[in-house]
């Protein structure tokens, strides 16, 4: 392949699955460099947690239940720490805050530095327990990581960001991309999501680098 390979990572930033999935993506983009284009999008899974995980979640524990399925679901895996406070004492009410936020970010700041607010996003919420659907606190995330929170304020301001994000979520609902993590390699193709292994992840990718187009089904 002469240009890189287009993978369109998409995630919600309060995904458990995505948050152990952190590791193995980062890993990906080690072993093939510049021969991948990882493509960092968002998807709405987590939009209203009120609807999704109070009422959804009603008959098994609400709140209290789901955070003990993210604490169950995160044990095995020794680089994805939960806070046991999360979804508990700490609620955020949306996503889509921390998902503006780093479209605005990616309006402003290099690829790099968005993808590194995420990540640092994700850690806030996941190990800090921080309310990162707090527009404040994302604010003070960003800040932290040497990103000027005012061209991230304009960025959401003028619409750019809002912009971005709409056609993360638009271009998810056209693929049905319904969950996260996915990963949407071979121009649609092929589609991976949830837990998958870094295996399971690289053989797609050898697949692709050595002329296959079938399935991801054939690994």
């Amino acid at each position: 392949m002469d240009k890189p390979l287009a993978i369109d990572y998409y995630t919600d930033v309060l995904c458990i699955w995505a948050w152990i999935a952190q590791r193995r993506t980062e890993e990906l983009e080690t072993t093939w460099g510049d021969k991948i284009d990882l493509r960092y999008r968002y998807v709405n899974v987590f939009g209203d947690t009120q609807s999704r995980i109070g009422e959804g979640w009603a008959e098994r524990g609400g709140f209290d239940g789901f955070r003990d399925h993210v604490v169950e679901s995160a044990e095995p895996y020794d680089n994805a720490a939960v806070n046991p406070h999360i979804w508990s004492k700490v609620r955020p009410k949306t996503s889509a805050n921390a998902h503006l936020v780093l479209c605005a970010a990616a309006c402003v700041a290099s690829k790099e530095a968005a993808t590194k607010l995420a990540v640092q996003i994700r850690h806030a919420f996941f190990v800090d327990a921080r309310d990162v659907g707090d527009v404040a606190i994302l604010l003070e995330i960003a800040n932290e990581n040497d990103l000027d929170a005012n061209n991230i304020r304009e960025a959401v301001g003028d619409g750019r960001a809002a912009a971005r994000l709409m056609s993360d979520y638009q271009s998810a609902a056209a693929g049905n991309i319904t969950g996260s993590p996915s990963w949407v390699l071979n121009e649609g193709r092929q589609k991976l999501y949830g837990n998958v292994g870094y295996n399971v992840l690289n053989a797609n990718v050898e697949g692709l680098f050595a002329g296959h187009s079938s399935d991801a089904s054939w690994c």
